[in-house]
């Protein structure tokens, strides 16, 4: 059985993408950070230094959410889902011939860390390159460093560069929310979100995160100013 939460523009759903797409209508686009099946839920890069790491990685704690990657008809589910999809992790999938690929250039430094991150694409244009550090205990923006709670997370920046990419959709939907970056990347943009997590203890983070970009948005909400209703000299 899945919950269902509404938080502003946002609606976060705990259960399975598998059943609860079908339940959903099409959505302006998918921006998606779905399991490589590559263990990051077992911490199998965990305290252990690749390369020349400045620092061990984290331990988040172990999980079953990286086993394995979707199945081909699921990831085909998630790009239906949307009028545009953004999948990253595209290289670690089959996936059709695209034009546009989002490129992630994460200045990892020398190490043995991937230099990059790539998103496939359905989007008719050409290759983009974000350039944006995020290596262990450096982030490009170290005045509002971002607290990692999940093995994968993407930095808000990232995602609301993928956001722009895909035209500012009035509506997202993340299948694999994880720890809801996306939805709270949405969300600080004035956009809605749909996000979709089986995981409680993520399930539970994202909504707490996005809750909090919301309450964020509330507090600078910008105010109507007073009718004024002018005198017939003013007319």
């Amino acid at each position: 059985m899945s919950r269902i939460e509404t938080i502003g523009n946002a609606t976060l759903y705990l259960g399975d993408c598998m059943e609860i797409l079908p339940t959903l209508g099409k959505v302006d686009a998918v921006i998606t950070d779905p399991p490589y099946g590559i263990g990051a839920d077992k911490n199998l890069r965990a305290n252990q230094q690749h390369g020349k790491a400045a620092a061990p990685s984290k331990d988040y704690g172990a999980g079953e959410w990286d086993s394995a990657p979707p199945d081909a008809a699921l990831l085909a589910a998630v790009v239906a889902a949307g009028k545009v999809a953004v999948l990253w992790g595209g290289n670690y999938f089959t996936v059709a011939p695209s034009s546009c690929w989002l490129v992630w250039d994460k200045e990892n430094g020398s190490n043995g860390y991937a230099d990059c991150e790539l998103a496939w694409t359905n989007l008719p244009k050409a290759v983009r390159r974000l350039k944006w550090r995020w290596a262990g205990m450096l982030q490009q923006d170290m005045a509002n460093k971002e607290d990692r709670v999940h093995p994968t997370q993407k930095p808000l920046t990232v995602m609301k560069w993928c956001i722009e990419q895909a035209g500012k959709p009035a509506v997202t939907l993340d299948p694999f929310m994880g720890s809801g970056t996306t939805g709270v990347a949405a969300v600080e943009m004035g956009l809605g979100f749909i996000g979709i997590e089986r995981d409680p203890a993520y399930f539970a983070t994202a909504c707490r995160r996005i809750e909090q970009a919301h309450a964020q948005g509330q507090l600078f909400e910008p105010t109507q100013a007073a009718p004024v209703q002018l005198g017939l000299e003013a007319a």
